[in-house]
């Protein structure tokens, strides 16, 4: 059994990790706010209000493929003769009685055809009449108007988020705008006298900020406007200062490093005297000084703020599985349900004390049923299992990691807001 080689710490009073979830998505509230945006910058935005079709879908019955159009009652060995072609885009026309028509796919169906049958079962005579091969039914390969929806039809319900394909779906119907819920402003600083701008000459002690440029980029993934504060020093004036700030500019603030309990961890006595603190302190690992507070009078009158730890693994932990939803439901949507399921351990492990414990494990699949084997090391400051990891392997508290045992597997794509 592999073992860490550090001393495991239970802290008592944690909060349990799902409470935790729980907790955020009660208490995040939607900003106030919409706005107009052409269908060019809709993708991942909420939308402010239903969307009603405004046409029906398809607006004309029209064949589902190349081939011919024709009547059921009117087909027999002498075959018909093709007296129309229709190509898509054009208009509606009416089938000669005794005869067929050359159809294409989208092409609208003509007047008193009631069936098309594919190409590939057709022959010509040398009289230019049409012969089918195979048995036909009536309504075959014809898209009914309306079929997918009605005009006035609910197209896409409030709340719902803009993918690629609803988009497409609002286009289709001809329309190029949205009225979205506004982008949650979230003002985004790091903290710690340690701290260096990548690119920058380092000397013996320091660290580049990658918690602040991991954040920032997961906020413009969640479609959030950022307020970048910078790296502020680890001093209650830099810190009441840069919340200052914050309050006035931002609906959300995010900072990472500080909030644990050492002596030059100052962000919380800041934000206690500024706010309050209604939970510090989460049963999972990594991610244990998670907590969230707010700058003002209270949590749902001031402005809510979420603090990090400083580890970068902890960092995006917490973000991933607590920060994520609460912004998902700030925007105006809803938090996405987790998504798991069980898979085999393929290695064996001590397991955490007293908290849950999330591993970074990359899936092999040869096995034909999915296998988790560790991505690297599990360090809360290692971004190289960060990185090469499928997904997360959940651990229950004071359990042991056994190999050839299942395990709560949850896959980080779910996380890509």
């Amino acid at each position: 059994m592999t073992v860490c080689g550090c001393t495991e710490v239970v802290t008592p009073g944690l909060l349990d990790l799902f409470d935790a979830r729980e907790q955020m998505i009660a208490t995040a509230r939607p900003v106030a706010g919409v706005e107009r945006v052409s269908l060019g910058g809709a993708f991942r935005r909420v939308l402010a209000e239903d969307v009603l079709a405004i046409l029906d879908m398809p607006g004309v019955d029209n064949s589902a493929m190349d081939g011919y159009a024709l009547r059921m009652d009117e087909l027999g060995a002498e075959g018909l003769p093709v007296a129309l072609r229709v190509p898509a885009g054009a208009g509606v026309m009416r089938l000669p009685v005794g005869s067929c028509a050359r159809i294409f796919t989208g092409a609208p169906v003509p007047l008193g055809a009631d069936a098309v049958v594919p190409q590939e079962r057709v022959t010509l005579d040398d009289h230019g009449r049409m012969h089918i091969e195979g048995e036909l039914t009536e309504g075959a390969n014809i898209r009914r108007r309306g079929e997918e929806t009605r005009e006035g039809e609910l197209l896409l319900p409030e709340g719902a988020r803009l993918d690629a394909a609803a988009i497409a779906m609002l286009a289709s119907h001809g329309i190029n705008e949205a009225v979205v819920v506004r982008r949650l402003k979230v003002a985004l600083l790091s903290t710690g006298d340690e701290l260096i701008e990548p690119g920058t000459a380092r000397v013996p002690g320091q660290v580049y900020d990658s918690n602040r440029v991991l954040l920032r980029a997961l906020l413009d993934q969640a479609g959030c406007e950022v307020l970048d504060l910078g790296v502020i020093a680890d001093a209650p004036f830099d810190l009441h200062q840069a919340f200052g700030l914050a309050i006035d500019e931002a609906d959300l603030v995010i900072c990472t490093g500080g909030v644990s309990v050492g002596e030059e961890d100052h962000v919380r006595p800041v934000i206690e005297r500024l706010g309050g603190i209604a939970f510090h302190g989460v049963a999972m690992k990594p991610g244990k000084p998670f907590a969230l507070g707010y700058l003002g009078d209270s949590l749902a009158g001031g402005t809510p703020l979420i603090a990090l730890p400083g580890n970068p693994v902890a960092s995006l932990v917490g973000w991933q599985l607590l920060a994520l939803p609460f912004v998902q439901v700030c925007q105006g949507g809803e938090a996405a349900a987790l998504q798991h399921f069980p898979v085999t351990a393929g290695f064996s492990r001590r397991g955490p004390k007293g908290r849950r414990e999330l591993l970074r494990v990359v899936l092999d699949w040869a096995p034909g049923a999915p296998v988790a084997h560790l991505a690297g090391g599990q360090g809360s400051h290692m971004l190289s299992a960060a990185s090469q990891a499928n997904g997360y392997l959940m651990v229950d508290a004071n359990k042991d990691v056994e190999e050839g045992h299942a395990y709560e597997y949850f896959p980080v794509a779910q996380f890509l807001d």
